[in-house]
């Protein structure tokens, strides 16, 4: 499956890390999501009920980021990719989010984790989703 929608750039404030300084103070965070589904309804029919709502997506989000605090940025990319991918319309998404005030001594310009993850039931009927992206060695 081809077909994707990309939100990218949600920023949104937040109170995640393993130091305490960052759950009282928090920081901004940004999260940039790819989800696969088919467009092919919703083209065809200008029906925004055969698409995700990306407004939608955008406020779910939203919501974890700046709700429950997690020690890692991995465990709210995780929180919200599980959550997305309940929408059994999708195949897979992929979340990334930017931590780019992290408390590291360094210049830097961004931290960054990204989580991918694919309906199982639909690969393996399919033998044919959306694979995560290819790390090189």
């Amino acid at each position: 499956m081809s077909d994707r929608i990309t939100l990218t750039g949600l920023r949104v404030f937040g109170r995640h890390g393993v130091f305490d300084h960052e759950k009282r103070d928090g920081q901004e965070f940004v999260v940039d999501i790819v989800v696969w589904l088919d467009l092919g309804p919703a083209a065809a029919s200008d029906d925004l009920t055969k698409t995700l709502h990306y407004g939608e997506l955008a406020e779910l989000a939203a919501g974890i980021v700046a709700g429950e605090p997690y020690d890692l940025i991995e465990s709210v990319a995780g929180k919200i990719a599980g959550e997305v991918l309940r929408d059994e319309r999708l195949t897979a998404v992929e979340v990334t989010v930017h931590k780019p005030s992290a408390p590291i001594p360094l210049n830097f310009d961004d931290v960054a984790v990204t989580v991918f993850s694919a309906r199982a039931d639909e690969n393996a009927q399919t033998g044919r989703g959306p694979e995560p992206p290819r790390r090189s060695a």
